[in-house]
C-alpha cells in the first residue's frame, strides 16, 4: 500500500511539473524580450548596450528628421516618432535588438493621406493602423508576412525607393519651388521647368555627402555615414557660411523640450475612406518590422517571437499620434547598425530612443543649421539600399506571369499609389497561386515503366550514412510555406556535413519558394556544409534552369533521383576527408 501512495505522489508531482512548464512556456510565449532577457543582464550587457544605443541614436537623428520632411510634415515629427516608437517597440516587441522608428517604407504612403485627409487623417489612420497590428500579433498572426509573394514585394520596394528618390530632388538641387506636385509625373514635370533655378552650393553638399556615405560603406563601415554627413554638412554651412537651405530656413528649427500630448481629432465621416489606408500602414509595418526582425536574428543568432513584436509595434503606432509622431515600424539599417555597435537586448534600443531625447531637451537650437541638401543625400542613399535593386535580375529569369506581377506592382506603385498596388498585386498573386496548384492536379495511368522508374526515387531499401541527413518537401512549396526552413536554419550548426532536400514530392514550386531554397543553400554555405538537390518534378525542374539555379549549389549537386544523390554524397564526403587529410599534412610539416 505504501508503494502505491509513493508511486501516486510521483506521478501527481510529474502532473504538475508538467502542467508548470506547460504555462511557463505559454506565458513567456505572450511576454516581451526585454523581460526575458532580463533575467541575465549584467554590467558588461548594459555597457554594450549604452554604447550601441547612442551610437543608434546619432544615426537616427538625422533619418528620422529626413523622413519626416520627406512626408510633408515638420522635422521634430520624426524625431517625437522615432523617440517614442523606438522606446516602445524595444520594451514590448518580440525582437532582441529590432529598432523602431519612421522608415523609407511609409514616406509615400503618409504624403498622400496628408494631402486628402490632413494632418488629423493621419494621425487617425496610423492609431487604426496600430490597433489592426494589435489584432494580428493578438489571434496569432504573426507570421502572416510570408503570405506575400517576392514578385509583390520586390515591385512595391522598388516603387517605394522610386518614389523616395524623386521626391528629394528638390532639396538635393536647391531648386527654388514654392510646390512639389503630389503625382509622380507632375512632379518631374515640375522639377524640369525649375531645373534653371538649380543651387551650386547645395548640389556640392549632396554630392559631397553622397560621396562621404558610399567611402563609409565601402572602406570604413565602422563608421556611420550618415552621422558623418550630418555633423560635417552642418559645420560646413556654419563656418564657410554656405546660402543653401536649412531645417531653420524652411522650418524655424526644432522646438525644445518634450512633446505635448494631444488626442488627436476623430472624424467619423472619414473612418471608412481611411480604413483602406490604415490597412496598408499595417501591412506595411508588419511585413519590414518581421523583416527587420529576420535580419536581427540572423544577425545576433536569435529567434523573434513575430506575434509579440506585432503587439509591441501596434501599441507603438498607437501611442505615437498623442504625440504628434508619424507611423513607424522596425528600420532594417537601424537594426544592423544596432547590432554591429554590439547590443545585447532590447535596452539598447531604449537607449537610442532617449538618446534622440536628449538631443531635443539640450540640443535642439543645433539643429536647426543641418542642409536640407544633406539630408536629401541620406535620403537618396536609403531608396538605393532599400529598392532590392539585386533582386530584379532573378525576378527577370522567372516565368513570365512573375515578371509581369513584378512590373504592374511596380509600375502601379510609381504611377498611382501604394493601397492599390499592394492590392493589385496580391490579387494577381493569388490568381497565380491558384493556376500553378490547379496544374499540379494530373490524372495518368500506372504502367510498368512508371512503376520501374520510381524506384530509384523511394527511400526504403536505402542506407542513410552519417555524415548525411535527408529533407524532403511534400507539396506544393509556394508563398505562404516557405518558414518550413526555420527549423533546419535553427538547427544548423547541429546537422552533418552534407543535407539532401528531396523534392520527388514536391509539386510546384513559385520565386519566393525558389528564393527559400537559394537562402537555404547560402546559410548551409556559409556554416561549411553542402547542399544537395534531388528529384525535381517537371515545374520545379524547368522553373530551376531558367533561373540558373546550379549557380548556389552546383550543377553536380543536382540529382536526378535519391539514389544518385547518395552517391554524389559519397563523393562529396569522400573529397571532404582527403581534403581534411591534406590539410592535416601540410600544418604537420
Amino acid at each position: 500500500m505504501p508503494s502505491c501512495l509513493l508511486l501516486a505522489r510521483i506521478c501527481i508531482d510529474l502532473i504538475l511539473r508538467w502542467i508548470e512548464s506547460r504555462m511557463t512556456s505559454a506565458l513567456e510565449a505572450w511576454l516581451p524580450k526585454s523581460i526575458l532577457l532580463l533575467r541575465d543582464y549584467d554590467r558588461h550587457k548594459f555597457v554594450s548596450d549604452l554604447i550601441a544605443g547612442v551610437t543608434v541614436g546619432l544615426v537616427a537623428l538625422p533619418l528620422a528628421m529626413a523622413f519626416a520632411i520627406a512626408s510633408g510634415v515638420p522635422p521634430q515629427a520624426g524625431l517625437y516618432c522615432a523617440i517614442v516608437t523606438g522606446f516602445l517597440i524595444s520594451a514590448l516587441g518580440g525582437s532582441k535588438t529590432q529598432i523602431g522608428g519612421p522608415t523609407g517604407a511609409f514616406v509615400v504612403v503618409v504624403a498622400g493621406i496628408i494631402a486628402k485627409h490632413g494632418i488629423d487623417g493621419l494621425f487617425m489612420c496610423t492609431m487604426m493602423a496600430g490597433v489592426l497590428l494589435v489584432l494580428l500579433g493578438v489571434t496569432g498572426m504573426g507570421t502572416m508576412v510570408k503570405y506575400f509573394p517576392r514578385p509583390v514585394v520586390v515591385g512595391f520596394t522598388n516603387g517605394i525607393a522610386i518614389l523616395i528618390a524623386s521626391t528629394q530632388i528638390r532639396d538635393f538641387f536647391g531648386l527654388k519651388m514654392d510646390h512639389v506636385p503630389g503625382d509622380f509625373f507632375h512632379r518631374m514635370m515640375a522639377f524640369g521647368q525649375a531645373w534653371n533655378t538649380f543651387s551650386v552650393p547645395a548640389t556640392a553638399v549632396s554630392i559631397l555627402s553622397i560621396a562621404t556615405m558610399v567611402y563609409c560603406l565601402k572602406y570604413a563601415r565602422k563608421i556611420p555615414g550618415a552621422i558623418l554627413v550630418t555633423f560635417g554638412a552642418t559645420a560646413a554651412v556654419l563656418f564657410l557660411h554656405l546660402d543653401v537651405e536649412t531645417i531653420g530656413t524652411r522650418f524655424g528649427g526644432i522646438p525644445s523640450g518634450l512633446p505635448k500630448l494631444a488626442f488627436p481629432h476623430f472624424h467619423y465621416d472619414i473612418f471608412r475612406q481611411l480604413l483602406s489606408s490604415a490597412f496598408t500602414v499595417a501591412m506595411l509595418g508588419a511585413i519590414e518590422s518581421l523583416m527587420s526582425a529576420v535580419v536581427s536574428d540572423r544577425m545576433s543568432n536569435d529567434k523573434h517571437n513575430p506575434n509579440m513584436e506585432l503587439i509591441g509595434q501596434g501599441v507603438a503606432n498607437i501611442v505615437s499620434p498623442l504625440f504628434g509622431g508619424l507611423p513607424a515600424t522596425g528600420a532594417i539599417a537601424r537594426t544592423a547598425t544596432n547590432v554591429r555597435a554590439g547590443a545585447k537586448t532590447p535596452v539598447a534600443g531604449i537607449i537610442h530612443a532617449l538618446t534622440l531625447l536628449a538631443i531635443v531637451l539640450f540640443a535642439a537650437p543645433l539643429v536647426k543649421n543641418v542642409p536640407l541638401a544633406a539630408l536629401a543625400a541620406i535620403l537618396m542613399i536609403v531608396a538605393y539600399n532599400m529598392g532590392d535593386w539585386e533582386e530584379i535580375p532573378e525576378i527577370l529569369k522567372l516565368s513570365n506571369a512573375d515578371i509581369a506581377v513584378w512590373l504592374l506592382t511596380l509600375t502601379l506603385t510609381v504611377v498611382t499609389d501604394l493601397t492599390f498596388a499592394v492590392e493589385v498585386g496580391m490579387v494577381l498573386a493569388a490568381l497565380m497561386f491558384i493556376r500553378k496548384v490547379s496544374r499540379t492536379t494530373t490524372v495518368s495511368p500506372v504502367t510498368k515503366d512508371y512503376v520501374e522508374d520510381s524506384r530509384v526515387h523511394v527511400l526504403q531499401g536505402k542506407d542513410i550514412p552519417d555524415y548525411a541527413i535527408v529533407y524532403r518537401i511534400h507539396g506544393p512549396f509556394l508563398f505562404g510555406a516557405t518558414d518550413k526552413f526555420s527549423d533546419i536554419l535553427h538547427s544548423i550548426d547541429t546537422l552533418p556535413p552534407i543535407v539532401i532536400l528531396r523534392l520527388r514530392n514536391m509539386t510546384a514550386i513559385d520565386a519566393t519558394g525558389l528564393g527559400a531554397i537559394r537562402d537555404l543553400a547560402d546559410s548551409l554555405q556559409a556554416s561549411g556544409r553542402s547542399l544537395l538537390l534531388c528529384g525535381a518534378r517537371e515545374q520545379p525542374s524547368q522553373l530551376m534552369k531558367q533561373s540558373d539555379f546550379e549557380r548556389h549549389v552546383g550543377e553536380e549537386n543536382i540529382c536526378a533521383s535519391i539514389t544518385e544523390a547518395l552517391q554524389r554524397a559519397a563523393e562529396v564526403y569522400r573529397m571532404r576527408q582527403a581534403d581534411q587529410n591534406a590539410g592535416l599534412q601540410t600544418q604537420n610539416k
